[in-house]
């Protein structure tokens, strides 16, 4: 009885069983194309970072929140040792300008919180990556580590692909050809600028940043 029924649904709803298959198999992280005959090895490489990327932001949806402990859990020391250090007036100035916030410890430790409950902190990281890669001394690493962030961050479709336009995208690539310490310079401003106009406005009035001001206040009283 039970192979009757199994065959009707699969003959009469012939999508519900296919969407069923394709669901089981990306649950155990399987590419689609994976069971494909001649599959171009670079298209299954996309695939597989793409699936990589949704598994990553699907499993953020159950923990997306916008509040005091997100930043805590990520201080760069214990949390109630950090807020001991961190004093109302530090916290405030984090309002005078966004490169003082990043110029910040904790700043930069709470914006990163902050960014990390719109699905957007890509943006910081690459900002960071390319503050690394200045530093960079070895000629022997600098052409490395420019291509882990090309590839990290800039190329299409990349895991962590930062929002910038295409004529910032091909610039970034044609640098690649010759790196030099300056090759990601113009695609860092654009992503700071993004960050300046965009998400940091948002910070200033999130609860991330109105409870930590909150706190530290209520520690001195």
């Amino acid at each position: 009885m039970l192979l009757v029924i199994m065959c009707h649904l699969n003959t009469s709803f012939p999508s519900v069983a296919q969407g069923c298959q394709a669901q089981h198999r990306f649950s155990r992280g399987e590419s689609l194309r994976d069971h494909s005959v001649g599959e171009d090895p670079r298209a299954e490489r996309t695939g597989q970072r793409q699936n990589r990327g949704m598994r990553t932001r699907l499993g953020c949806l159950s923990h997306k929140s916008d509040s005091y402990n997100d930043f805590t859990a990520i201080l760069p020391d214990k949390p109630n040792r950090a807020l001991k250090r961190l004093s109302t007036e530090e916290a405030s100035r984090w309002a005078d300008s966004f490169d003082v916030l990043l110029s910040h410890k904790y700043g930069l430790a709470a914006f990163r919180a902050f960014l990390k409950t719109e699905f957007s902190e890509e943006n910081l990281e690459f900002w960071l990556a390319c503050e690394d890669f200045k530093k960079t001394r070895s000629a022997a690493k600098l052409a490395s580590k420019a291509q882990r962030i090309f590839e990290e961050f800039i190329d299409v479709q990349a895991p962590r692909e930062v929002n910038i336009d295409f004529q910032t995208r091909e610039l970034t690539r044609r640098n690649m050809q010759e790196p030099s310490l300056s090759c990601f310079d113009q695609a860092q401003g654009k992503v700071h600028s993004l960050m300046e106009k965009d998400s940091y406005p948002r910070f200033l009035r999130s609860k991330i940043y109105t409870d930590l001001l909150s706190q530290t206040q209520r520690r001195l009283s």
